[in-house]
């Protein structure tokens, strides 16, 4: 028996049809008599595939009669959706551009309206409530590939890599022993004198020879009635304990702890007693919150202990990403824990180097100053201070040389707790990079009036400045002077305008993308220049055309919107484009950092994305071009 024929279209029940439902509902008369005419009606019978996941441009499909099962492709597992009269798919693919990523087989006998590609879009074209939903369809999308995210993050986080940290890090505290020929009662007074439930019993060169814990107090004391005064702790203690070599890693002692069932471990350097590490010390790696990292840092009493601390900073923002967490959290998050971290290291080594009677100031600049640090990044910093009230030249260079030598030992406690220094030697201990409140004006200005390509590229990473310790007032102030010195000088701001729309987002004419072809490159895009650059550029030229003091690059999108009444959902569009592009750069890096990767800590392959990744970053590379055009036709001088 053969499959029944779809009956001829009546335009008439289209309509009926159409009203019943959205979006066509809100199709306007012109809109209807364009689609309704372009419309087939086709038959699949039940468990025939609709469309396929690996579909070159299917039509859109509207469900006419019956039920279609939406499926992830490639996972064998149970339909995810089920779509009814009136609902239609592949939406989300056809707007985006590119193939499905699911697919779709009928549930019992379907009929639905097809409609091609070419028309799909003349109607997203004509009618606004139906290019509103396919917007929302895009973002479903986006939703789609942030989980993609989620999943690498969430196996990266199962890695757990605090667990490969040596036990000579997470000792707490100095060990607490005594010799074997000890009275219980005095072992026992050392105990509660140093808080603790547990005392090794050492030798007289500090080997372990056994451990005495409230357990063995229960069991082989307490029980027996023996006389505290008279029982020595070698009589009752546990011999032969458990010990580890001060080079052992975490996840080692937990090994060892979950085989023998014990719960704290010996750590040893060269068979001498170092310290004891406990259960709980294991499992306080694995959750490594902002709380911990504040007071860690806040406990600090010298620089070499926040080297653990940065990298618990690392450790939480591999977390974050693994629980979903946005990337513009995420970087703000970043950015607050490594300023808490900077500003205590340029506490603690302040002890060192008195700097009284000196006003200063500590600034960040680049991706640090508009707190947009990932997870690959050097150190961009620089000092302003005030000059002494009544000295001259020679007065301001010996306040600077105070402040250089603190500076340099600032920029070397920073390098060694991971964050390298400027190749470009943009430092605050560079002579250069601290100087006096008129000096920076005079090179400010200098910049501004003398707009060479080197001031341009100098002016791209110092103008984005934001104080971090210190009288932020003196960074405030040359902020506002530069915003004032800005706002009205077009020739500065054409020439930064020119150089910020320069950079070609990497979309090719032919294939999707346009790769770098130069050896030890070819196949790849770098993220950060030819990505996210092309957002953060456009976006400071235009907070200093407009005399924005915002410095972070989605707060100076909005701010720009609002002054030129752009559609917040252009707005949206764009800064979530950007943020997209931030997240990828985390994942690049995440995987790079560390592995000596030749490509790059910002350079992917495109074109080894999944199919989701690679409409997504195509879509965002095309926010990155409409941003230039309406900066271009929102400045005059742009042109």
């Amino acid at each position: 028996m053969s499959a029944p024929a779809a009956p001829p279209l009546v335009h008439e029940a289209v309509r009926e049809f159409f009203a019943k439902h959205s979006p066509f509902s809100s199709l306007d008369e012109a809109a209807l008599d364009f689609v309704i005419p372009r419309l087939k009606l086709a038959y699949f019978a039940k468990d025939a595939i609709v469309v396929d996941h690996d579909s070159q441009f299917p039509p859109l499909h509207i469900v006419q009669s019956g039920h279609v099962a939406s499926q992830a492709a490639g996972l064998d597992a149970l339909p995810d959706r089920v779509l009814g009269p009136g609902e239609c798919f592949p939406v989300g693919a056809l707007s985006a551009g590119g193939q499905p990523t699911r697919s779709y087989r009928a549930v019992d006998d379907v009929f639905a309206y097809q409609l091609g590609v070419d028309d799909f879009r003349a109607l997203r074209a004509m009618s606004a409530p139906f290019a509103a939903y396919c917007a929302e369809a895009v973002t479903v999308l986006a939703q789609q590939s942030l989980a993609e995210l989620q999943r690498h993050y969430a196996q990266v986080a199962a890695d757990q890599h605090s667990l490969t940290r040596p036990l000579a890090e997470l000792v707490p505290a100095a060990p607490v022993t005594c010799a074997p020929d000890t009275s219980l009662r005095v072992a026992l007074q050392s105990m509660q004198d140093n808080a603790v439930r547990s005392i090794i019993v050492v030798n007289a060169v500090c080997e372990p020879l056994g451990v005495f814990t409230l357990n063995d107090l229960r069991d082989r004391v307490v029980l027996h009635d023996l006389p505290l005064d008279r029982t020595s702790v070698a009589q009752v203690m546990t011999p032969e304990p458990i010990t580890l070599p001060a080079h052992a890693t975490a996840a080692e002692a937990m090994q060892s702890m979950a085989a023998g069932g014990f719960h704290q471990v010996i750590v040893t350097d060269h068979g001498r007693v170092l310290g004891t590490v406990f259960e709980q010390d294991l499992f306080a790696l694995q959750r490594v919150s902002l709380r911990q990292i504040h007071h860690a840092i806040r406990s600090a009493r010298g620089v070499p202990s926040l080297k653990h601390v940065a990298g618990d900073i690392r450790n939480l923002a591999r977390n974050l990403l693994a629980q979903g967490v946005s990337a513009e959290a995420l970087t703000r998050t970043i950015v607050a824990l490594n300023d808490a971290l900077t500003r205590q290291v340029l506490t603690l080594t302040l002890r060192e180097h008195p700097l009284d009677g000196i006003d200063w100031c500590w600034i960040a600049l680049g991706s640090e100053g508009r707190g947009e640090q990932t997870l690959s990044t050097d150190q961009d910093n620089a000092i302003v201070f005030r000059a002494p009230a009544d000295g001259g030249p020679r007065d301001v260079e010996v306040t600077r040389r105070a402040l250089l030598a603190y500076a340099r030992d600032i920029n070397g406690a920073l390098d060694a707790l991971g964050f390298p220094p400027c190749k470009g030697g943009i430092m605050a201990g560079n002579p250069e990079c601290c100087l006096s409140e008129a000096e920076w004006r005079a090179r400010f200005l200098h910049w501004l009036t003398e707009p060479t390509p080197q001031a341009l590229l100098q002016a791209n990473i110092f103008f984005d400045l934001r104080p971090i310790y210190g009288d932020a007032a003196l960074a405030e102030a040359l902020q506002s002077w530069l915003l004032a010195h800005t706002h009205d000088n077009q020739l500065f701001l054409r020439l930064l305008m020119a150089n910020a729309l320069q950079t070609e987002p990497p979309l090719g004419l032919i294939r999707s993308f346009s790769v770098d072809d130069e050896p030890g490159r070819a196949g790849t895009i770098d993220l950060k220049t030819r990505g996210t650059r092309i957002f953060v550029d456009a976006a400071r030229a235009s907070a200093l055309a407009l005399g924005d003091r915002s410095v972070n690059t989605a707060d100076r999108i909005r701010v720009a919107g609002t002054h030129f009444g752009a559609e917040p959902r252009h707005v949206k569009a764009t800064v979530e484009a950007f943020h997209y592009l931030q997240m990828m750069r985390l994942r690049t890096q995440e995987r790079q950092v560390g592995d000596n990767a030749t490509m790059g800590a910002n350079r992917i392959d495109p074109y080894a994305l999944n199919e989701i990744e690679q409409r997504m970053l195509k879509e965002a590379l095309r926010q990155a071009r409409k941003l230039q055009q309406r900066v271009q036709d929102s400045f005059s001088f742009a042109r």
